[in-house]
């Protein structure tokens, strides 16, 4: 298979990270801007598509084409109400597409297109590919089956072979253990508590000293997270600048983006002191905006999110039928976890246990994805991975009722069979619904998906023996069989989730815009390149100090021309030319190979291209 690299694909943040076999060691790597984590944003705008930090940089000016957030789009509905509750944070615009998905409308060179959120998330994962194709990707433990496999599209997208996906809270546990591989003594529970940008897990992991990890439990919320927090100071300010200046500024996506750089600043800032200044220059209608807030306020705006995490704490616990005291390690993953009052409640709930900050909460789990990648790959084989799927699965039955078949906290991959039988006489064919959640009734449960086994010999109801068989592969995908027993006739069918999930022609389609969108950021950057060089060209020439001034109006003019034809085939050649006679030195008085020669070649290669 060759190397494959990790990747932490975050709401707010991405990471990757390669496991260096010679050194055992992880290589968190470093993006073009020296950084460790990319922003997660892709813009759009009349020239260029841009991603990552330089996409973030300009959202303040361009705030209704540069997308955030997408993770919390993908393998969702339309009409869900978290993506309703969303929408009214987010300047761009999303709207209902086929089969009720969110689709995210931009305008890129005075165009509208439309995007779905596996390429946007495509778009992020472009930025890190550059080493290898093949990739561990990690995702929420809560991550539903459609989500997963979405992500798994968003990979194919990218160009990437996703080999494995993983639960971020098990690729830190993970990093974890490779990281204290040599000073573990005896069987060690450690519980991950993952706060990131968008979403929160925690998971009960056992390590044994043999190298195993063992995940006992998991829980979490998918839709929780630092964008949720910083919310809540966006809405408390806009009341704020309401009440002290009449003003509704929520209608007005330049200023609602404005006011969210800066809560989210002031959010970092508040994890170290005690209260801090937002300033705003003419946030609206020339009206400047310079309040306070203190790390109290912070905590209480906050406050039910905080406790939402520790009774996640106590519900992982519970599950995993453990004690907290029986806990060894609690360690901190994702930015949010450098949030003082979160870090106190969790160190309350255990009791005063020192928590453990020994790993680098932004790239932890993109730490563990590397050596689990390192794992599949076959360059690293101290540690192996017992994963578990963190809700239950089942079908419906008559009267709406969830018949279980796997429970959760299984661990995967795992394949569990159940008998299911006819409820009225002479049915030919069965109708079989797939359900995940924890309820009684389905209604109040997830629809995964749904199939027709036909086929079915006449007969008496509860007469027929029909096996279902339920198989989870070690990316957590759902598969499900079905076979009639009474015949023998196996017919087997795999839950897909083609009604959440793209199809392999939309697949197609998007890989080739993909490679359209990188050949026209290369051609751009190829044009910002050729400008920059015949800038040079001309500082070169105008130090030359022997040439006359109708000399350089010339070369300028002839500058000029080149630019405008920035987009013409020929142009690379001109320009390569063109700098190549300034290297060689122009002639003086204009003659020979000089700028009067240079002006003349580039008027008679106009006249070619234009005929």
């Amino acid at each position: 298979m060759g190397r494959a690299i990790g990747i932490d694909l975050g709401t707010t943040y991405s990471c990757v990270g390669v496991f260096c076999p010679f050194r055992e060691r992880v290589e968190i790597i470093v993006n073009d801007q020296g950084n460790t984590i990319i922003p997660s944003y892709v813009a759009f705008n009349d020239t260029e598509r841009l991603i990552g930090d330089a996409a973030k940089y300009q959202v303040l000016g361009n705030p209704i084409n540069t997308i955030f957030d997408a993770k919390r789009l993908i393998g969702r509905k339309f009409s869900d109400a978290s993506v309703q509750g969303d929408m009214e944070h987010w300047p761009f615009k999303v709207i209902a597409g086929p089969s009720d998905k969110p689709m995210i409308v931009v305008n890129y060179k005075g165009k509208e297109k439309q995007f779905v959120a596996e390429e946007i998330s495509s778009m992020v994962l472009t930025k890190m590919r550059d080493m290898v194709k093949n990739a561990v990707v990690t995702v929420p433990d809560y991550f539903n089956d459609s989500q997963r496999q979405a992500t798994k599209d968003a990979g194919v997208i990218a160009g990437l072979n996703v080999i494995r996906i993983i639960n971020e809270p098990t690729a830190a546990a993970i990093a974890y253990g490779f990281d204290r591989r040599a000073a573990s003594v005896g069987e060690k529970n450690v519980l991950i508590f993952d706060l990131g940008g968008g979403t929160f897990d925690v998971s009960l992991v056992t390590i044994k000293a043999t190298g195993v990890i063992e995940v006992k439990a998991t829980s979490g919320d998918t839709h929780l997270g630092g964008a949720d927090f910083d919310n809540r100071m966006v809405n408390h300010f806009v009341q704020e600048f309401k009440r002290k200046h009449n003003k509704d500024i929520s209608g007005c996506p330049r200023a609602i983006t404005r006011l969210r750089a800066a809560c989210e600043r002031a959010k970092r800032t508040l994890s170290s002191a005690i209260w801090t200044t937002i300033e705003i220059d003419s946030l609206y209608e020339g009206t400047d905006f310079y309040p306070s807030i203190t790390r109290a306020k912070f905590e209480d705006l906050n406050m039910d999110f905080f406790r939402d995490c520790v009774e996640s704490v106590e519900k992982c616990l519970r599950d995993a039928k453990m004690d907290k005291s029986s806990v060894h390690d609690v360690v901190l993953v994702g930015g949010s976890t450098r949030i003082p009052k979160v870090q106190h409640l969790l160190q309350d709930f255990f009791n005063g246990k020192e928590l453990c900050k020994s790993m680098h909460p932004d790239e932890a789990v993109a730490y563990g994805a590397a050596v689990q990648a390192a794992i599949l790959s076959g360059e690293y084989q101290e540690l192996s991975l017992l994963d578990v799927t963190p809700l239950s699965l089942g079908m419906q039955i008559v009267g709406g009722v969830m018949a279980l078949v796997v429970p959760r906290n299984t661990t995967i991959p795992t394949k569990k069979e159940k008998v299911f039988t006819t409820s009225a006489d002479n049915h030919s064919s069965i109708l079989f619904e797939v359900y995940e959640g924890e309820r009684t009734r389905t209604s109040d449960n997830n629809l995964l998906g749904k199939f027709v086994l036909s086929g079915i010999p006449p007969a008496p109801r509860k007469v027929p023996v029909i096996n279902v068989c339920f198989d989870i592969d070690a990316n957590g995908i759902l598969n499900v069989s079905a076979e009639d027993k009474s015949t023998g006739q196996k017919n087997k069918i795999t839950i897909t989730n083609e009604e959440n999930r793209l199809s392999k022609k939309e697949i197609q389609k998007m890989l080739q815009e993909a490679e359209k969108y990188k050949s026209e950021d290369e051609d751009y950057k190829k044009r910002a390149e050729v400008k920059n060089s015949l800038e040079n060209c001309a500082y070169k020439m105008r130090k030359a100090g022997n040439l006359s001034q109708a000399d350089v109006v010339k070369i300028e003019d002839s500058i000029d021309e080149a630019i405008q034809w920035m987009d013409r085939k020929e142009l690379e050649s001109i320009c390569n030319l063109t700098i190549s006679m300034a290297e060689d030195g122009p002639s003086a008085g204009g003659s020979g190979a000089g700028p009067n020669n240079i002006c003349s070649f580039h008027k008679r290669k106009e006249e070619k291209m234009t005929v």
